[in-house]
């Protein structure tokens, strides 16, 4: 199927929120020692977890280097046998493995952005360049990251968009699918994306790729979150005008005038349809989440790669849930949190009563410096053009 060049709003186009009905979810296997330790056999645990709490309600698409894919497959194999009646009644949906060479993980950031126009799905594929390019990048070969949206698209038959130049990454974007778009100045406005483009001109490019009619533009993430902090991390719509908003009440915690900035914004905000936005807030862990010694002796990095060091604080954050279509699945991190975890699956649970409230532990996945949004990545339903 072809890359286009024109604007996905003009041909009536718009991004859908996560919370409407998928055809199914991408992930990636974990691979990268930087990020997943020279063995990688508790991120994969995790990795897999995430999967079988989606896969409950909407097939995975699971790419994998060649190198893991034995691993992959392995898995995917013992999940739709163990779960073969389930799949042909559509209680349970398949795991689908293929093969492509990506440079880490996370498919958030790297698959298509899709589209909807009534019944029809596009892709979008924008340029990435590993959360900062030259100026302030995580790694410093993307290229395979680069190309994966397009990739991907293509194998599955939906047309894509071609966003290039334009640097995006997914995490750094929610839409509540009727016209608002949000997104933090943090992360849009960095120096490492699009330093040529004003704050309108960005606008500008979220209101023809997205469809957005208003965009909401949150002054802060989460503190230390190295994507220059993403929005998917701080903050979700849960339905339109109403979000959750990662929180503190400790004020000496430094995350506290980050999510206040964005709780005043936000209060202060209408949504495209003209609606006050209700916030919600869903606290972050008590016990911060750091880097360990044991943690810091399993990373093998790689020259231009950013490194980690013990008792460097993670960016912990329930927001950083996957709606699934039958499931909020969100982080848990254990430990000393484990109240924390509790607190957060509850209010979740009141949040989305039609949804059931699966937590996994996620250590595994923070640690390579995301979360379960950031490793997923929703396919809505609908269907791809036929075509060349």
């Amino acid at each position: 199927m072809k890359n286009i060049k024109t604007i996905p709003s003009a041909d009536g186009y718009h991004m859908p929120a996560e919370y409407a009905c998928h055809k199914g979810c991408i992930l990636i296997w974990p691979q990268r020692p930087g990020s997943w330790k020279k063995n990688p056999g508790a991120a994969e645990k995790a990795f897999c977890a995430v999967m079988q709490a989606i896969a409950e309600s909407e097939a995975v698409y699971l790419a994998c280097g060649k190198a893991a894919l034995p691993r992959a497959k392995a898995f995917a194999d013992e999940y739709n046998r163990q779960f073969q009646r389930e799949i042909s009644e559509k209680k349970h949906f398949p795991v689908v493995v293929f093969e492509v060479e990506t440079d880490d993980a996370w498919a958030r950031d790297i698959g298509p952005t899709f589209v909807v126009k009534n019944d029809t799905v596009r892709g979008i594929s924008w340029t990435f360049n590993a959360w900062g390019g030259e100026e302030d990048g995580l790694y410093a070969s993307w290229q395979k990251d680069d190309v994966f949206a397009a990739a991907f698209a293509k194998r599955e038959g939906y047309v894509c968009y071609d966003a290039s130049p334009f640097v995006l990454e997914g995490g750094s974007i929610h839409s509540d699918g009727e016209g608002t778009v949000m997104v933090t100045e943090s992360c849009l406005l960095s120096r490492g994306r699009n330093p040529q483009l004003s704050k309108a001109e960005i606008e500008e490019k979220l209101q023809q790729f997205l469809g957005a009619e208003k965009v909401l533009w949150l002054p802060r993430g989460i503190y230390n979150d190295e994507t220059n902090e993403h929005v998917d991390n701080v903050c979700a719509f849960i339905r339109p005008g109403e979000v959750v908003l990662a929180w503190t009440d400790r004020e000496d915690d430094p995350q506290y005038p980050l999510s206040l900035a964005c709780l005043r914004y936000l209060e202060s905000q209408t949504d495209a349809r003209g609606r006050r936005i209700k916030v919600h807030k869903l606290p972050i862990p008590d016990v911060p989440v750091c880097v360990t010694k044991e943690d810091l002796e399993g990373y093998a990095f790689e020259d231009g790669e950013d490194t980690r060091e013990e008792g460097e604080r993670l960016a912990a954050s329930y927001v950083n849930f996957y709606f699934s279509n039958g499931a909020v699945v969100m982080p848990a991190f254990g430990g000393e949190n484990i109240k924390s975890d509790q607190r957060a699956a509850e209010i979740m649970e009141k949040l989305c009563p039609e949804r059931k409230v699966i937590t996994v532990d996620a250590r595994d996945i923070l640690t390579g410096g995301g979360n379960i949004h950031c490793i997923t990545q929703q396919i809505p339903f609908g269907k791809a053009e036929q075509g060349e």
